[in-house]
């Protein structure tokens, strides 16, 4: 029997955290809250928002005033949207997820790889 081959329960098991987590990501982000988190309330300390020709103005003083969007803003994940469409938090949650798991999947395959190569080579 090889070692490092999945038996059919850890298999499972794998399987079961993938839909656990395509659920989670897909279904459960439409139940999250659209209101500030706590970083973006503590930022706005000391502002009142006034919205005017459907733009916001900060009016007082704190540290949202400052801030500007980032370099990835209008890339097409940007908001927890998928390309700024209003109701694809589901579809942006699972490409989230997704892409995720694969890059942890490399890196960890890459690393066990590493280390069984450096095994066979010492014996």
């Amino acid at each position: 029997m090889n070692p490092g081959a999945a038996t059919p329960g850890t298999r499972r098991l794998w399987v079961g955290f993938l839909i656990a987590t395509l659920v989670v990501a897909g279904g459960l982000s439409y139940l999250a809250s659209s209101s500030p988190d706590g970083l973006d309330a503590a930022t706005l300390r000391g502002c009142e928002t006034i919205r005017s020709d459907g733009a916001e103005q900060l009016a007082g003083q704190c540290i949202a005033q400052t801030a500007h969007d980032h370099a990835l803003a209008g890339s097409p994940l940007a908001d927890y949207t998928l390309g700024g469409v209003a109701g694809s938090v589901g579809a942006a949650g699972v490409i989230g997820a997704v892409v995720t798991l694969a890059v942890a999947g490399l890196f960890f395959w890459t690393l066990a790889r590493s280390r069984s190569n450096r095994a066979n080579r010492k014996t």
